[in-house]
């Protein structure tokens, strides 16, 4: 018989769970014994921090952390890169963590991006969330700020990470699909549980289809503490604002683009650094008080929640620059470990239960990764300032400790008596802690879909059509018509004319509304923070050109555009027929990077078109030329043509009657106002 789906209440803070009823084993732990409670880690107080003592939660967290051997279980798909963070100012008014103490100093730093689902070989643009993990090699030792590129996480508590992940990845009685949401499973998971539906809203963005590492925001995640001298407590939320604007792509380009470079995130940041293009991100601080946590709407131990920047502005104190590739990718991109638990003394934890689980989870995970306790002697991992204590020996030990006692304490005197404890060293906040060992979610936790619909109102019409299109591409591979609904369901507490437009899109009736644990706030503001375009670049600078030519094309228009670029900081990929390049008019030779197969114009944030007369007869004949131009133009691309270029500009479907302000002609317009035009990214009305 099959199993009926109904909605039921689980756990005790009201928050709902919808789960399907049926005849059913029990669930136990490895050892058989009967959970009562699979949604809620054991804490201290509905609020309180989690306890060691959870054996379910901890048994559920190792069985996870070694699944897999030798790849991350998730994060697995990863590249990193060398730099330094500089304070701009000295912060001992709201931490006594030592790189804050002087503007100017610098800090060496290590960066892994990363996509979440997919495995080692999965490509760069599926639509995922972006891992942004920072390591800070500080003279207090190191500190690991280990986020995404979104504000929020889909589950409140980390007991449900197992689940999260397990739904995700490849369904596994077939092994697919890969580094894809777009199934069965984890629509059935994300439809039980209505605390994912804020996250819903930015993983349908295209925050999950960034252009680049380096035009993509990070965020801490986690509600933190600062600490200052005198033991003050405040609370703070982490950011890191790029530099270089924020930019994504479309959906179709990412489809593209995968085909095309798998490793295009790799390769674009390989490429950047290379050239001197360092980039770089400002540290911002969301700083705030107990008496802010009490009165915002929302709770501040919430890992579904954000903090708007309207109602605490960002502070940004320090900058990160990326300036040095990794000499070996496996001695350190791969073998880099985060922990979040790796803080410094000045910055402490929060009772946040996806934070509690987290530093649990992620040093238990080295072990089987990297093969035993002494992962922190590989170079990467290694703090900069002096370490000395008693964990001696053990799997893979690379350093040689001098002396008799390893214990403390000892009565040994000098060299043989080893380190001791010090005033100095790192105290945790002395945070009072009461209440009852209970497992239960924290009734402020239990409203849904308030912030959901504020982040769905803050995109513009363009980001918010993007939304549509992916919910409706991802809900069409779901087979399950229930799932289906249930998710709608969910929809309806967002918005309403986004729930009709899905539902129109996968040719369904849109359902009742689910029952919420919590009324929703409907009239939350607009932010925006929260959209990508309305955060744009203020200049083309780092993006790359792709300029066509053929045989015979005006040296001098070529290399004014080539100049204009360069003085704009512009890379520019100049593609072919043939790899061999093309003679120009002056018969001097221009060599090509792409032949134009092998270099489609969705590598491209805009291009260019030059051309001989009989070159674009030609190119006019040729299906990929044809396609490169088609695309451009569809993708809402900036596109900068010469004179005689008209015969493939019709070919490909871009007669004078479609040429709109995107559509910039060289015979009247510089170079260099072209590029400055560039600075739009996009054509957004633009009708493919």
């Amino acid at each position: 018989m099959a199993d009926q789906h109904d909605r039921e209440t689980v756990g005790k803070g009201g928050e709902t769970h919808q789960t399907a009823s049926g005849a059913r084993p029990d669930l136990t732990t490895e050892q058989g014994v009967r959970v009562a409670d699979d949604q809620n880690s054991l804490k201290a107080g509905r609020r309180g921090p989690t306890l060691i003592q959870d054996q379910h939660f901890r048994e559920k967290i190792f069985h996870f952390d070694h699944e897999r051997i030798p790849e991350r279980v998730v994060h697995a798909r990863g590249y990193g890169a060398h730099g330094f963070f500089e304070t701009y100012e000295s912060l001992s008014d709201l931490t006594c963590a030592d790189l804050f103490q002087r503007g100017g100093e610098r800090t060496e730093a290590f960066v892994r991006f990363s996509t979440v689902a997919g495995n080692k070989g999965s490509p760069d643009l599926a639509r995922d969330v972006r891992g942004f993990a920072v390591k800070l090699y500080t003279k207090e030792g190191n500190w690991d700020l280990v986020g995404n590129n979104i504000p929020v996480f889909f589950i409140q508590d980390a007991i449900k990470f197992p689940d999260l992940i397990h739904a995700a990845k490849q369904e596994p009685d077939r092994g697919f699909p890969q580094a894809q949401t777009a199934h069965n499973n984890f629509w059935d998971f994300i439809s039980l549980t209505p605390e994912s539906m804020h996250m819903v809203m930015w993983i349908m963005s295209d925050r999950t289809i960034p252009r680049s590492f380096r035009f993509m925001e990070g965020f801490g995640v986690h509600t933190f503490r600062l600490v200052d001298a005198e033991g003050t407590s405040r609370f703070v939320k982490f950011h890191w604002k790029p530099n270089q604007g924020l930019q994504s792509v479309t959906w179709n380009e990412a489809m593209q683009l995968n085909g095309a470079d798998p490793d295009y995130h790799r390769r674009d940041l390989w490429d950047a650094i290379q050239s001197g293009d360092y980039p770089e991100w400002e540290l911002g601080l969301q700083v705030f008080d107990e008496d802010f946590a009490e009165r915002f709407d929302f709770d501040v131990l919430d890992a579904t929640k954000i903090i708007p920047e309207k109602e605490v502005p960002v502070r940004r104190v320090g900058r990160l620059v990326l300036d040095r590739m990794v000499n070996n990718f496996f001695a350190e991109t791969e073998q880099v470990a985060f922990q979040t638990g790796n803080v410094v003394p000045g910055i402490d934890f929060t009772d946040d239960p996806l934070l509690q689980g987290r530093n649990f989870s992620y040093l238990d995970t080295q072990l089987k990764r990297l093969g035993g306790p002494n992962f922190t002697h590989i170079p990467v991992n290694a703090p900069r300032c002096p370490v000395h204590n008693f964990q001696h020996d053990g799997h893979m030990a690379m350093r040689t400790p001098k002396g008799r006692a390893n214990y403390e304490p000892n009565s040994w005197s000098g060299a043989a008596a080893g380190p001791r404890e010090t005033p100095r060293g790192y105290e945790s906040y002395p945070q009072h802690v009461e209440g009852p060992k209970v497992r239960e979610r924290s009734p402020t936790f239990a409203d849904h879909y308030s912030q959901a619909r504020q982040f769905y109102v803050s995109q513009t019409q363009v980001e918010q059509s993007h939304i549509v299109d992916a919910l409706v591409f991802e809900l069409s591979k779901v087979d399950v018509p229930e799932i289906r609904n249930r998710v709608m369901a969910h929809l309806r507490h967002i918005d309403e004319e986004l729930t009709e437009s899905v539902a129109r899109g996968l040719g369904m009736a849109v359902p009742d509304k689910a029952t919420p644990a919590r009324e929703p706030i409907t009239d939350l503001p607009r932010s925006p923070a929260l959209s990508i375009l309305e955060n744009g670049p203020e200049s083309f600078a780092g993006r790359r050109l792709g300029l066509l030519l053929t045989d015979e094309v005006d040296r001098a228009k070529v290399d004014a555009l080539l100049k204009a670029a360069a003085d704009a900081s512009v890379t520019v990929t100049v593609v072919a027929p043939q790899i061999a390049g093309v003679v120009a008019e002056d018969g001097t030779h221009i060599p090509a990077n792409e032949k134009i197969d092998g270099g489609p114009s969705v590598l491209f944030d805009a291009v260019a078109i030059l051309a001989s007369d009989s070159g674009a007869q030609a190119l006019a004949q040729m299906h990929e030329a044809r396609k490169w131009v088609a695309d451009a133009y569809a993708h809402g691309k900036f596109i900068y043509y010469g004179e005689g270029v008209k015969p493939l500009l019709d070919a490909a479907g871009v007669s004078s009657a479609r040429r709109d302000s995107g559509m910039i002609p060289a015979s009247e317009v510089a170079p260099g106002d072209f590029l400055t035009a560039c600075t739009d990214l996009r054509v957004w009305d633009r009708s493919a």
